[in-house]
């Protein structure tokens, strides 16, 4: 049985084919829903192939941080689609210099943009989209531990997925007098894109390994898994929620993790 048949999602955030992203759309597809996608210039050159791969109705260039280019999206999801049923929000960035340097050294600038392409892009986003969103959709964001406990390197960014947690709090409400749910998923370490922006990467990875009641880290398709079932009716109760999918991780008391690492 396919959980999605007949329904359509915006994919946002597909960098190339390691994006937590891209194993949510390729889950999606599998389970009968139509897809497209927004790039950025730098990404289009591997966005574009994976999109035609599942049949990606299409890929618009889009920044996040310019309503401009929010409003040009939504424009070519009116021309295409009109209504449609899930949105995936998968962007976050800083500076590399806010993720090697110590937190107390912040720049106002870097704090800024942190917050406005991490957080603020999903209500931006979730303005425009809740009216276009069939009745019983579902927004899916994507979040990490960081936002509750301290992470070496991880920095502002942990600031700024506090706030997106947060929003998702915030927004559940509201979109529920509409019957839409939303909903963040706090991924275990993975390689991707961005991870390797975060000094010290490989060794949170080995260290997942050693520490995670599981002894691996997560996977895409795990990730893709759960987003499935976030957007299906198995999940229709479910709304306002911070879903850990860390191979028990989060679990593991720093002391554990320090003796295992």
């Amino acid at each position: 049985m396919n959980l999605l048949a007949g329904k359509k999602a915006l994919i946002v955030g597909v960098a190339n084919h390691r994006s937590i992203a891209w194993g949510i759309a390729q889950a999606m597809h599998a389970q009968g829903c139509a897809l497209a996608f927004t790039t950025l210039e730098a990404t289009e050159k591997w966005v574009r192939p994976l999109a035609e791969s599942v049949g990606g109705a299409f890929v618009v260039p889009c920044d996040v941080s310019r309503d401009e280019s929010l409003d040009a999206l939504f424009a070519k999801v009116d021309e295409a689609w009109g209504t449609f049923d899930y949105l995936i929000h998968s962007v976050a960035f800083a500076p590399t210099e806010a993720l090697t340097k110590g937190f107390l050294e912040t720049r106002r600038e870097d704090f800024r943009l942190a917050l406005d392409v991490s957080a603020y892009s999903l209500v931006a986003l979730v303005q425009r989209a809740a009216p276009r969103m069939n009745e019983g959709g579902s927004i899916i964001t994507l979040t990490y531990h960081g936002s509750r406990q301290i992470i070496p390197h991880y920095n502002v960014m942990g600031v700024a997925k506090a706030a997106l947690e947060c929003a998702v709090r915030y927004l559940a409400p509201e979109l529920g007098e509409r019957n839409i749910r939303i909903n963040a998923i706090s991924s275990g370490p993975i390689r991707t894109l961005a991870a390797s922006a975060i000094g010290g990467f490989k060794k949170m990875l080995d260290g997942t390994r050693k520490a995670a009641p599981l002894k691996r880290t997560v996977t895409q398709e795990e990730l893709g898994s759960t987003a499935v079932f976030l957007c299906s009716p198995m999940s229709s109760a479910i709304t306002g929620e911070c879903l850990y999918v860390d191979c028990g991780l989060s679990l593991v008391g720093a002391s554990s993790k320090e003796e295992q690492g």
